[in-house]
């Protein structure tokens, strides 16, 4: 059962109306006290404000439960389940071709967030998306949420779908380390890396990179914040979980643009926090992967321009943004085969700011591998309009 969409909210009704229950006795007992008029309208505030708040909170809590599960029921996820190491693992495979691209999302997001960029690289060969263990449809696995279990689980995922290779990886964002790691592993069956603005090995040492975001406030005190507003609907009351043009960009089509706003009604925090607890040990582990010899690189990376900018007052913006740039170019240098193109305009979700570019650059990476294409030359990075 869903714990935090199903549990929770059940929980939280129950203990409402227990509240409830209990201030109607307290009200009838403080109405035969000798208590001045003054301090009993006190009283009466205080539990009424109590039990609005809480009454409130339980009915849009389980609302948003009933919402949720409803839509998930109506519309199921595209692909199939997969047993791995136990567990249930979903992947969604379409097109047809070879090598097969492999997508790997970011940190929060599971495949629903490819909606828009899969069907149009499947014209060209076979893509598959997946959800990692314990985000969307694929069920939690144990022990640590590091790159070293995560690229064994991918490999156990991709034997039992008889996805054999070649294989390109996509890693947007924390899953550029995962598909390092599983270059490394499994050299013999990678063609093809390509990086989406993605995270470099124990980035999370270096202050400059920590001094550009933000507040300062620890993750996991935004993560519990996040999910306590999730649990309660909050996101759901302000229109969030509805497909509301935000994503006009994207190339989702209406069913798969309402399926991934739901997506965010139904965020799986205990996974964002297994991997964020990990971030470390993965970085470690991946900090000497590379260089990868002439292995066909591709890197896609968000527009840090204004940020580095020195019109730009905030300097730690400035300080992060020319940082980000330099790691992506580490990137880039990880093969003699690296490219790296910077898509103009863009923040860090690629994938649904910025479709268009890699829409139009993987194919051709693609056809290269395939020998098809004319080589890239490698060099400084371009910008894409």
């Amino acid at each position: 059962m869903d714990f935090d969409y199903a549990v929770i909210p059940a929980t939280l009704l129950t203990l409402a109306m227990v509240v409830l229950w209990l201030s109607s006795r307290y009200v009838r007992t403080i109405s035969s006290r000798p208590r001045g008029k003054v301090a009993r309208a006190m009283d009466l505030t205080i539990l009424f404000a109590v039990n609005v708040a809480l009454m409130g909170v339980g009915i849009n809590s389980c609302v948003n439960a009933v919402f949720t599960a409803s839509f998930r029921a109506s519309h199921p996820e595209p692909g199939k389940d997969y047993l791995v190491r136990g567990k249930k693992m979903h992947m969604n495979c379409t097109g047809a071709g070879s090598p097969t691209i492999v997508l790997d999302s970011g940190l929060g997001w599971d495949s629903l967030v490819w909606g828009g960029v899969q069907p149009a690289l499947a014209k060209s060969t076979q893509v598959c998306s997946y959800d990692r263990a314990g985000f969307g449809l694929s069920e939690p696995q144990p022990g640590p949420r590091d790159a070293v279990h995560i690229a064994g689980e991918l490999h156990a995922l991709l034997k039992e779908a008889g996805v054999s290779g070649p294989i390109v990886l996509m890693g947007h964002s924390i899953a550029g380390m995962y598909i390092r790691e599983y270059a490394t592993q499994y050299p013999d069956q990678v063609a093809g890396l390509v990086f989406l603005d993605s995270s470099t090995p124990l980035q999370n040492r270096d202050p400059r990179l920590n001094a550009g975001q933000g507040t300062g406030r620890p993750l996991w005190a935004s993560i519990l914040q996040m999910r306590a507003a999730s649990i309660a609907g909050y996101p759901r009351l302000k229109g969030d979980c509805r497909n509301s043009g935000a994503w006009a960009n994207a190339g989702l089509d209406r069913t798969a643009a309402s399926m991934l706003g739901e997506d965010l009604c139904h965020v799986h925090y205990d996974a964002v926090q297994a991997e964020f607890d990990s971030f470390d040990q993965s970085g470690q582990e991946t900090q000497h992967t590379g260089p990868f010899g002439d292995l066909p690189i591709l890197v896609i990376s968000q527009d840090t321009t204004n940020q580095i900018s020195s019109t730009n007052p905030v300097a730690r913006e400035r300080e992060f943004g020319a940082t980000w740039n330099a790691m992506q170019e580490k990137l880039r240098e990880l093969s003699t085969r690296g490219r790296r193109v910077i898509a103009k305009g863009s923040d860090h979700n690629l994938t649904l700011e910025r479709p268009d570019v890699i829409e139009r650059e993987v194919p051709g990476f693609v056809d290269e591998i395939r020998g098809g294409g004319a080589a890239r030359v490698k060099g400084t990075a371009a910008v894409i309009e």
